[in-house]
């Protein structure tokens, strides 16, 4: 008998599903379901019929971050086994931003530490009334320490330090309202929310999702004057595109 894979993936239409499938452990991240996932991303990324990637967990929970068997490799290996090991998991937070089309975490159930940091590095969080995010890292004195890359990118700086440092997890309402997540839906409507959310990705330009993906993450770092000379680039680049001259011939017809 064949074990359940860690990631299901499916493309079906414009959409790729990707879930987490470990549901006995609470969809905890261990190598082989980071591996999963960073190879479904890039499978997403190189077919051009998908618009957005939808990430999902199996059972009542998102993801619960490392399983027991991460943690003790992390008590127990040595520097280079953990310098790897962390690397692995930047790897994912990377790819995350390189897919060029969006990326969006469907959140039911908790999101935890890592399970947390995921979803987080998504370009999109939808989460049930009912969900549930925190980064308890710092009571088994662990550190959120890439995730904070992002986390920081995402909220204001005094709430990242809270939700950081005092480990607590918060609603899915408290994670709206501070800029973790995007919407919250009721629970007996997610599913059928989300994926009208994600079919939207379907009515605009991918190219044009594209480019404006890429551009908003370049700016990080970039000073204000080096900001608008690379949107002015890109600019000039969306302009050539097939969709854009599409697009534009479309808008003068409707107009005469």
């Amino acid at each position: 008998m064949t074990e359940n894979p860690p990631v299901i993936y499916a493309v079906e239409g414009h959409v790729a599903l990707v879930t987490l499938n470990r549901p006995e452990k609470r969809n905890a991240l261990n190598d082989e379901l980071v591996g999963g996932l960073k190879d479904a991303l890039r499978d997403a990324d190189a077919r051009e019929e998908v618009r957005a990637v939808l990430v999902t967990g199996a059972g009542a929970d998102f993801c619960s971050g490392a399983d027991l068997s991460a943690l003790r490799k992390i008590s127990e290996g040595s520097v280079g086994d953990n310098l790897e090991d962390a690397r692995s998991l930047m790897e994912l937070y990377a790819l995350i931003r390189r897919v060029r089309v969006p990326v969006v975490a469907a959140v039911r159930g908790r999101a935890l530490a890592g399970g947390c940091g995921l979803a987080t590095a998504c370009d999109v969080v939808l989460a049930a009334a009912s969900a549930r995010f925190g980064y308890p890292e710092v009571k088994i004195g662990f550190v959120p320490a890439m995730v904070m890359a992002i986390l920081r990118r995402n909220v204001s700086e005094k709430r990242a330090f809270e939700l950081v440092t005092r480990g607590a997890e918060i609603s899915a309402q408290e994670a709206e309202r501070v800029g973790l997540v995007n919407h919250v839906y009721e629970d007996e409507e997610f599913e059928s929310r989300v994926e009208r959310y994600v079919a939207d990705f379907e009515r605009v330009s991918r190219t044009a999702v594209a480019l404006t993906k890429r551009l908003l993450y370049q700016m990080d770092g970039l000073t204000f004057d080096a900001a608008l000379q690379t949107g002015a680039d890109l600019n000039t680049i969306a302009r050539m595109t097939e969709d854009c001259r599409a697009g534009v011939a479309r808008f003068l017809s409707k107009s005469k």
